[in-house]
């Protein structure tokens, strides 16, 4: 049943966003049109946020600082209970997507799927986010240059994020 419904269900919506602008009256194209002029528009504004965001992230990780800052804060997260082998991750999440997902790749494949640092991977890659390409990309999108408080917001969440998988981690493991 399940199979079914994940076949039809982009169908069935398509009909019905299509049913609802012609029961309005609405110029179905014109609308998309405009949309997709609206979406190239908002792309052309956030390319600079984002071509500094990815610039960012290529030098963080080529020029050797990630290795240099997971050596410093070993010490620390071994006393906070982190595993050695998450640090990577824990500091790329936060700037590339992309880039955790590749740290997580080799976790897995050095360790497991299944081993401790390969299920605190695995959660902390789906319950955190990329905050600094986010905001980029939505501030940026939108002309916000004062992020104010969204900054210590995130990265407080992102703190707790961190701790909170790990006590899963280990009460599941």
């Amino acid at each position: 049943m399940i199979e079914i419904i994940s076949i039809g269900i982009v169908p069935i919506l398509i009909l019905i966003i299509l049913g609802h602008g012609y029961i309005k009256g609405v110029d179905i194209y014109a609308a998309f049109i405009e949309g997709a002029k609206e979406g190239f528009q908002t792309a052309i504004r956030i390319m600079p946020y984002l071509i500094a965001v990815f610039i960012a992230i290529g030098i963080f990780r080529d020029s050797s600082a990630l290795e240099m800052f997971t050596d410093i804060l070993r010490p620390i997260t071994n006393l906070l209970g982190i595993p050695e082998e998450v640090l990577p991750l824990i500091m790329v999440r936060p700037i590339s997507g992309s880039g955790g997902l590749g740290i997580v790749r080799d976790i897995i494949e050095y360790y497991g799927p299944d081993s401790f640092p390969g299920w605190v991977a695995s959660i902390m890659m789906g319950s955190s986010e990329t905050i600094f390409y986010t905001m980029a990309l939505y501030f940026g999108s939108v002309g916000i240059e004062d992020h104010r408080h969204t900054l210590k917001a995130s990265l407080v969440s992102y703190g707790i994020s961190i701790f909170t998988t790990i006590f899963i981690s280990r009460l599941f493991y």
